[in-house]
């Protein structure tokens, strides 16, 4: 059975930093491409980072760009979002996906976790 189970949300202030963790069972971790989306209120869901099964990246949604630094942990299954300078506009449940294509397409979702960045 997968899983994919994030934990670290909360809430902080502008300014602030929270860390993310996304740990992922059921899978061999290391085919798949990780990644973090947010979804806030009334918006998409968007990418904000990943990391791929090859090693590339990470890659970061411009706005993210030199505030937020995605790593992953083969050893431990397991991916982060370290979130620095946190702004009101980062509040969003953040989502860790889990995806691998050969001829099959697998896709796995966490349950989210919330991130909310206020005074």
């Amino acid at each position: 059975q997968v899983q994919v189970v994030e934990s670290g949300g909360g809430l902080v202030q502008p300014g602030g930093s929270l860390r993310l963790s996304c740990t992922a069972s059921g899978i061999t971790f290391i085919f798949y491409t990780m990644s973090w989306y947010r979804q806030a209120p009334g918006k998409e869901r968007e990418l904000v980072a990943d990391v791929r099964a090859t090693g590339g990246g990470p890659n970061y949604k411009d706005s993210v760009k030199g505030r937020f630094a995605m790593s992953r942990d083969n050893a431990e299954n397991t991916v982060y979002l370290q979130m620095n300078s946190l702004k009101p506009e980062d509040t969003a449940v953040y989502y860790c996906n889990a995806n691998f294509h050969n001829s099959t397409k697998y896709d796995f979702w966490g349950q989210g976790t919330q991130v909310t960045v206020s005074s």
